[in-house]
């Protein structure tokens, strides 16, 4: 740890004991909660643990202090520094029909954009289908990316006995500017909110995650019904940019990102006015061809 990083209250460890006062049930959301001091991926550990005791599906929740491989879309890896991100992970029953667990990452999107402004002030959006940006430092404009940086990731997978989800929360809390791994990386920190305090965040995005699902959940998964499509939607950057879609197969669908769909897929306008709709699982990556869109 660098030496300008020894007082930073955001590199400490997690205060566990209040992490489990505060969301365990019946303070909070959570029937189970563990903290490991490091784990190859939360997702990988809380989807073993599933499997060997389904009680963990129910509202489970696993956070690593250090991530050695966390995992995103596409099969891509990443680690972070110890004590200076939030990686975890929560098992889920949606409890609607699987239709509609496209919205997961979403509104778990949506979740950890509510914490992050609420803790920071920074403008912080959506890109579909599962990442978490927040403005850059410096306000320069980087290809494929605009004025704005990643600074969380999201992955949902379907856990052992198919009726629960897991969802991988990868968010960059404390990193200095050099520590992360690309230009299009950012952290809260690198943002210009430093001194976050990871166990408050903590707390904020699993309370965030359960107050949007709940509705969800309330409405058997019409985000419409929930008043969460129009919330998504006015989170989302993507919506109104001109995208590039990447496809497994390398080609690539160019268009202006209309609306999402009922299911949680994104509909492009392309050049001859014509629809195209995009699944999450159908896409390697979707860019921004210029600017990205605005917040409302």
């Amino acid at each position: 740890m660098d030496e300008t990083d020894r007082d930073d209250p955001a590199r400490g460890p997690l205060r566990v004991d209040e992490v489990r006062a505060a969301l365990l049930h019946p303070a909070g959301p959570l029937r189970r909660c563990a903290v490991l001091p490091e784990a190859g991926s939360t997702s990988t550990e809380l989807l073993a643990r599933v499997a060997e005791d389904p009680a963990w599906a129910d509202a489970g929740l696993l956070v690593a202090e250090h991530q050695r491989a966390g995992r995103g879309r596409a099969g891509h890896t990443w680690t972070t520094p110890p004590g200076a991100a939030l990686t975890l992970s929560l098992a889920v029953r949606p409890g609607v029909p699987r239709d509609r667990w496209g919205w997961l990452p979403l509104l778990a999107g949506l979740a950890v954009v509510r914490a992050v402004r609420a803790a920071t002030g920074l403008a912080a959006g959506l890109k579909w289908p599962n990442d978490v940006l927040v403005p850059g430092a410096d306000g320069a404009d980087l290809p494929g990316w605009g004025r704005y940086r990643k600074a969380a990731g999201l992955l949902a997978e379907v856990a052992p006995g198919g009726d629960a989800v897991v969802l991988g929360i990868g968010l960059n809390v404390a990193q200095r500017a050099d520590e992360l791994p690309v230009a299009s990386a950012t952290s809260l920190r690198a943002a210009g909110a430093a001194g976050v305090d990871r166990t408050a965040l903590l707390v904020a995005v699993v309370r965030e995650v359960d107050g949007v699902l709940a509705p969800w959940r309330d409405h058997g998964g019409d985000v419409a019904a929930a008043g969460l499509d129009a919330a998504v939607a006015g989170a989302c950057l993507t919506l109104g940019a001109g995208v590039r879609a990447t496809l497994p197969d390398g080609s690539e669908l160019r268009g202006t990102a209309e609306r999402i769909d009922a299911d949680g897929a994104l509909v492009l306008r392309d050049a001859a006015g014509s629809e195209r709709v995009l699944l999450a699982g159908d896409v390697r990556h979707v860019r921004p061809v210029g600017e990205l869109g605005s917040l409302s």
